[in-house]
Formats: C-alpha cells, sequence, structure tokens
C-alpha cells in the first residue's frame, strides 16, 4: 500500500487558493503528489473547506473534480460562522453549485438545506434575505420534492389491508370505578350506549387485539 506524503501549510494554503481561483491543475497536482485523502482535512484559518472555495465562487470543473474524491461528510462541513458550502453556493447566487452539493449521489441531499449557521440562516434563510428568488424557488421545490416521496413510502405502509379476523377486546370505566368488559367478534356490528352518572360521563377504552387461527 502507498504511503502518501504529507502536505505542508503551504502546499494546502495553494490548494485553496486554487480552488478559490480556479486552477484546477493546480488541484490534480496536488491530488498526484499528496494522494485524494489529503483532500478532506484541508482548512483555512476560518473553517472554510475546498467546497466552500470552489462552491462560493462558482467552479464546476474544480467542483466536479473534487466531489467523488473528498468525504461525504465534507459537503455538510461548516465553517466558524457556521456556514456550509451550500451557504457560500446560496449567498454568491451559484445555482449549479447548489445543485451539484444537494443532489450528489452518498451525499446528504436534502437535509443540506436544513443545516443553519450561527446567525440563524439555512441555505434558504439566505437566499430569501438577499432576494434570490430563483435560488430560493430551487431549494422550496426540492425540499417538497423530499416530502412527497417520504408521504408515499409512508402511503404504502398504511394501505395494506386490514385483517378483519379478529376479535376487539373493549374496557367500559364507570363512575365508581367498576370496569365492565366485552369482546366484539369479527365482522359485528355494535352500538354502545352509555349512562351517565350524575350528569357526568366517563369512559376508558381499553382495546386488546387477540388473532383468531
Amino acid at each position: 500500500m502507498a504511503t502518501w506524503p504529507l502536505p505542508t501549510d503551504d502546499d494546502k494554503e495553494n490548494l485553496l487558493l486554487s480552488c478559490r481561483y480556479d486552477d484546477l491543475d493546480e488541484v490534480q497536482d496536488f491530488v498526484t503528489k499528496f494522494g485524494s485523502g489529503a483532500l478532506s482535512s484541508v482548512r483555512d484559518d476560518n473553517g472554510n473547506t475546498l467546497l466552500h472555495m470552489a462552491c462560493g465562487n462558482g467552479h464546476i470543473d474544480v467542483l466536479d473534480y473534487l466531489l467523488p474524491l473528498v468525504s461525504p461528510s465534507i459537503l455538510s462541513a461548516q465553517n466558524t460562522a457556521g456556514s456550509t458550502a451550500l451557504h457560500w453556493a446560496v449567498l454568491n447566487q451559484h445555482l449549479t453549485s447548489a445543485q451539484k452539493l444537494v443532489h450528489f449521489t452518498g451525499g446528504p441531499g436534502v437535509d443540506l438545506i436544513d443545516i443553519k449557521n450561527i446567525a440563524g440562516k439555512s441555505p434558504l434563510g439566505e437566499a430569501e434575505m438577499i432576494g434570490w428568488e430563483e435560488g430560493a424557488t430551487w431549494l422550496v421545490q426540492e425540499m417538497k420534492l423530499d416530502e412527497t416521496g417520504q408521504n408515499d413510502v409512508n402511503d404504502s405502509e398504511e394501505d395494506g389491508p386490514v385483517d378483519t379476523t379478529q376479535d376487539v377486546e373493549v374496557e367500559i370505566q364507570d363512575a365508581d370505578g367498576e370496569i365492565a368488559r366485552m369482546t366484539i367478534s369479527s365482522g359485528a356490528t355494535v352500538g354502545l350506549v352509555c349512562p351517565c352518572w350524575n350528569n357526568h360521563l366517563i369512559i376508558c377504552v381499553h382495546t386488546a387485539i387477540t388473532s383468531r387461527s
């Protein structure tokens, strides 16, 4: 197994600048020399990652090169202000960068849209604050699509056939604490009329399902 040399602080700083200024050749040279494993740990003094630099400046070629190489956790990494790379993409109105971050396979997906920075702003909140209608609209659509997908899964789980071959045991408690029990057989229709005691009606219903063999 190959052992990669460790990059110096100057190497890391140059890499950050290369991502900031769209120097893809320099980024590729770094990986050739130090391996892709060194990419995810690179930060500037404010905690910004390589993705912050690429997305904040809309450099799609650098972003496309980095995404398959860095750890997926870097997509949700927050700088000292609590902002992610998606925050930076939104603040600078780089829609394609934002889309690539959210849609990246294996990444956090739409959960990125919910992350708030220290100011309490999510990427959607930032888009609304700066008046970036296109970005805000897209972010909302992504959130709705995710909610729709989750609802479809829940509906499919709940829409299964109901087992009607079961008995239901019902307990009714009166005002004196006396409990009357009755069993409703499967297929039966039962109407219960409960009297009032001293103008107060107290009903506690407990159901126990007993399967028929």
